[in-house]
């Protein structure tokens, strides 16, 4: 069975590293990473190719592949993968119900939720009310790692080392290009 992990990776961070290794834990399954070459919910003004890269050095044990669909259930539809579990902390899950086609999603993926202790059962209850098929949510928790790549590149952009809150393989590729040093 196969977990796939999307985002943008912009830039990629030890809570990412941390979350596909917890996933991959819990379900004893592949994780594959997913770079959003064009998210339909954010604009990413780093080069999807770069981030690529970068998630390749973050993800060194993982296929990390280049997702050029905007939209979740657009990925899962055209992927290869047979039931997989896609991956989702516990605040995107709470936002779900405004995912394109959160129905098609469900029905073409189980989906692996990471909660961090203390986090409201509540807004998680209130989401999997509203879904046909609750039975496809799994929950897991993970320790919290209190950083955000927005952050990082806040960090970096004010002349930061970042070392300490992405692999040091990232860190050294940030550095070596000059990424995000102009905020």
């Amino acid at each position: 069975m196969t977990a796939l992990l999307g985002g943008t990776f912009n830039p990629p961070h030890n809570g990412h590293v941390a979350l596909a290794r917890a996933a991959g834990e819990q379900f004893g399954d592949e994780v594959v990473v997913l770079v959003s070459a064009r998210p339909g919910h954010k604009e990413v003004q780093l080069d999807a190719e770069i981030r690529l890269e970068l998630a390749r050095a973050a993800f060194p044990e993982q296929e990390v592949l280049l997702d050029v669909h905007e939209r979740t259930v657009d990925t899962l539809a055209a992927g290869p993968w047979r039931d997989p579990i896609f991956i989702v902390g516990a605040d995107e899950f709470c936002d779900f119900m405004s995912w394109k086609d959160p129905e098609g999603v469900i029905d073409r993926a189980r989906l692996a939720v990471a909660t961090r202790p203390g986090y409201p059962r509540a807004r998680l209850e209130n989401v999997l009310q509203q879904l046909p098929r609750p039975e496809r949510v799994l929950f897991f928790e993970i320790e919290p790692l209190p950083i955000s790549s927005k952050e990082i590149r806040a960090r970096v952009a004010a002349g930061e080392r970042v070392d300490h809150v992405v692999p040091a393989a990232v860190a050294a590729l940030i550095e070596a290009r000059g990424l995000y040093q102009n905020g």
